[in-house]
């Protein structure tokens, strides 16, 4: 079995933390409008509808909104953003050789409110330990490292 992570796969993880670093940012900011939107949803019996005839945003029960139904959207937009985030946490699984608990503790990013602002500084940081080991490690046995 090849030692994880692989000096030939930096570039690869670099560009991925990026990724992910955006995605954890966009998902946990739709996640937190979707529990708003749920609250509005199910316990005030509303949805959010923009540009209807109450205004640019109202808060209108289900059957009457006219306008744009924005709680579907927030729903879609979110559930796709998590499919992103989901890749990149696949993508940094597979690259540096985690566990598969550690790949479900990073996808509950993406469902567990503000949880993945957490994991937009600490998966980085750990990424970035390891691949610095890695290029020391190769740097050390003669290796040449990329850029």
């Amino acid at each position: 079995m090849p030692q994880l992570p692989r000096v030939t796969d930096i570039p690869r993880i670099r560009k991925t933390v990026a990724v992910y670093k955006v995605s954890a940012i966009v998902t946990g900011t739709f996640l937190l409008l979707l529990c708003l939107m749920m609250v509005f949803r199910y316990v005030m019996n509303v949805d959010i509808e923009l540009g209807g005839p109450d205004g640019f945003l109202a808060l209108t029960p289900k059957e009457a909104i006219v306008g744009i139904d924005l709680s579907t959207i927030i729903l879609i937009v979110h559930g796709w953003l998590y499919v992103l985030y989901l890749a990149c946490d696949f993508l940094l699984w597979r690259f540096m050789g985690w566990t598969f608990g550690r790949f479900l503790l990073i996808a509950l990013g993406g469902i567990v409110p503000l949880l993945s602002f957490f994991f937009e500084r600490s998966v980085p940081k750990r990424v970035a330990a390891e691949v610095a080991a890695v290029e020391s490690g190769a740097a050390v046995a003669g290796t040449e490292v990329p850029a």
